[in-house]
């Protein structure tokens, strides 16, 4: 059925929020096995994260702009593993996995796949992400000419803006940036950025206007026929559990939960009015980057006995009251149990850097 109602639109676009974190930790997780971080294949794959990112911030500004509040606290938004990927029929089991080609083809592709020339908008049971964007738009479109849709003073809740988002490696700047949604023509435009790098009808292979940069559907066919090998993988178990890690490795993997989940914390914080969203993104780059990248990569230098290494769970945590401080106590746990981590988790143990979490 089409989307009927204002309330509708907004529980479709925190269900699409919904869907784009939940690509994220399947797409890291394989990242995080491919033996050589700066092979083709690997950074192929974290220009495909970025931009789900981008999509999430983006689904973001659409419920703000609409009435919503976009909820990054809410324990749907935080995916457990294995799940399946949200009102996609048929259903699709989504899984922490090492890399395979295998994998790329029966999984991520599925994710990514246009729809068919002509296909339909579908809001529920989507078989193409863009099928199921579509419908959102139409109904956009329809609500917003039956009356008022859009909130004035949405602007100050949305996280917009060029300077808050860079396309990394084998992106292009002119395939899309964060859009400030005040209109239809600017939802419009949203939802085109999230369609055309990836998540498109049809079988267009370029996101941008000068194609230089392949839509997600595109850079992962090139993995699956061998044009970009993945190369040598590591043996990370299938969604593994980090209370079966002995230490350190459970403790690193805890902490490695914990940066992962004060991200949606911050990611919370940076949608409510009068945020400092220049920190607060700055504390998104430095948990994604500077924080979960070393330490799920140190995770997969420890082998677990059994023929397999660590990695990180992305299993949900709970950070109390003051996630900062748990963070920090996390941290500093790790730097006395794994020294050669003393480096890298001392940013962690920083609390002003993460932005108010309150």
């Amino acid at each position: 059925m089409p989307i009927q109602t204002p309330d509708e639109l907004r529980e479709h676009l925190a269900l699409a929020m919904r869907v784009e974190l939940s690509t994220i930790p399947p797409y890291l997780y394989a990242m995080y096995s491919i033996e050589d971080p700066r092979s083709e294949a690997a950074r192929l794959i974290l220009s495909i994260v970025a931009e789900e990112m981008l999509h999430v911030a983006l689904a973001a500004n659409l419920l703000a702009a609409v009435g919503g509040k976009p909820d990054f606290l809410d324990p749907a938004l935080q995916p457990t593993h294995p799940g399946l990927l949200a009102h996609h029929r048929p259903a699709l089991p989504l899984h922490l996995a090492p890399a395979s080609v295998a994998l790329v083809r029966s999984t991520f592709m599925v994710i990514e796949r246009p729809g068919a020339a002509g296909a339909a908008p579908e809001a529920e049971g989507y078989h193409s992400l863009g099928q199921f964007y579509a419908a959102v738009e139409s109904a956009i479109e329809r609500l917003s000419a039956e009356g008022p849709l859009f909130v004035a003073g949405s602007e100050s809740r949305q996280l917009a803006g060029h300077h808050f988002y860079g396309a990394v490696e084998f992106d292009a700047a002119d395939s899309g940036d964060l859009v400030l949604v005040t209109d239809v023509a600017s939802a419009r435009a949203a939802i085109e950025v999230i369609v055309h790098q990836g998540e498109g009808l049809g079988e267009h292979r370029w996101a941008d206007p000068a194609h230089q940069e392949l839509t997600h559907y595109a850079k992962l066919a090139r993995i699956a026929d061998g044009t970009v090998p993945l190369g040598s993988v590591l043996p990370l178990r299938i969604d593994p559990r980090s209370t079966d890690f002995p230490e350190p490795a459970h403790r690193i993997a805890a902490l490695a939960n914990a940066s992962y989940r004060v991200l949606f914390h911050v990611l919370d914080a940076a949608y409510r009015p009068g945020a400092a969203r220049g920190r607060l993104v700055r504390a998104v780059y430095l948990l994604m980057t500077e924080a979960l990248g070393p330490l799920a990569r140190h995770l997969t230098t420890m082998p677990l006995g059994d023929g397999t290494v660590a990695g990180p769970t992305f299993e949900p945590i709970d950070l109390g009251p003051d996630p900062a401080r748990t963070l920090a106590m996390l941290a500093s746990e790790v730097a006395v149990v794994e020294p050669a981590l003393a480096a890298t988790v001392a940013p962690l143990l920083d609390g002003g850097r993460l932005g108010a979490l309150d």
